[in-house]
């Protein structure tokens, strides 16, 4: 009886790895897509001085003499890149141990970039109008703020030389760093589901609709995140199954709403 839960309890670990592995593939792929997006439309744009372009995908991505507003928007995009190349970088085990250097450089240009992106994010939600209204510039200040919150902490604990504690809050960052990647990709996928702007309206881009995948794109990862390390402590079989089947149905979800927003969004700006 006794080996029998302990064969189990070493199948469902095995089974918890492989679903976060194939999670993972998935958004690194996925998050790579994204960034030949930005490098494409913004880059390649304003690169050639045509920032007016920049206006197709972003709302208030180019206004005319806010100079200040147009470099901040400017650097967020880069740095948007920077974040979406190097993050996935940071949490391959290989990696980590194979390029240590590589992984501290890399690691504090990750978490300088986390904090410089999250204030750049702050200015362009209130300074510049908010998209969504109200509703989506508190969610994406939420959204700044666990960005602020967890590059702190992976910072300290790796200082600190605390590695578990600080792989924990690395992840949480990774999680929170991707929200704005979440919620598009998430956004697609629900129009795909329902092939119309369901529960939203397309013109203010506000509705309970995006209330809600605003909660599961900004707030839930890094909630979802503390579920995992404690089904993957945990001394029963039973939380790693329940987890890894949810890792394994969010990942189609985002499978299926990359390929929505790669077809749909991202190729045909570029």
């Amino acid at each position: 009886m006794e080996s029998t839960i302990l064969i189990s309890k070493t199948e469902n670990s095995k089974f918890l790895k492989i679903s976060v592995n194939i999670w993972f593939t998935v958004v690194v792929f996925g998050q790579f897509l994204f960034a030949l997006y930005i490098l494409g439309l913004y880059g390649v744009s304003g690169i050639a001085g045509d920032f007016e372009r920049w206006n197709e995908a972003s709302a208030h991505g180019y206004v005319e003499k806010d100079i200040l507003g147009n470099i901040v928007f400017g650097i967020h995009i880069a740095l948007a890149a920077i974040i979406t190349i190097g993050g996935p970088l940071q949490l391959i085990k290989k990696v980590r141990s194979r390029f240590p250097k590589f992984h501290r450089i890399n690691g504090r240009i990750y978490i300088g970039t986390a904090f410089l992106i999250s204030i750049a994010g702050l200015y362009l939600t209130w300074i510049r109008d908010a998209v969504g209204g109200l509703p989506g510039g508190i969610f994406i200040t939420i959204n700044g703020v666990l960005i602020i919150v967890c590059a702190f902490y992976t910072a300290k604990f790796a200082i600190e030389r605390n590695l578990k504690v600080h792989r924990k809050w690395a992840i949480c960052l990774f999680l929170a760093m991707s929200g704005v990647w979440f919620f598009r990709v998430f956004l697609m996928l629900w129009l795909t589901i329902h092939q119309a702007p369901v529960g939203f309206d397309m013109n203010t881009f506000q509705g309970p609709a995006l209330n809600m995948l605003y909660t599961f794109s900004y707030i839930l990862p890094v909630i979802l995140a503390t579920f995992y390390f404690k089904a993957k402590q945990s001394q029963s079989g039973k939380p790693r199954l329940i987890i890894s089947i949810f890792i394994l149905i969010l990942t189609c979800c985002i499978a299926v709403g990359t390929f929505s927003a790669t077809m749909g969004m991202w190729l045909p700006r570029l």
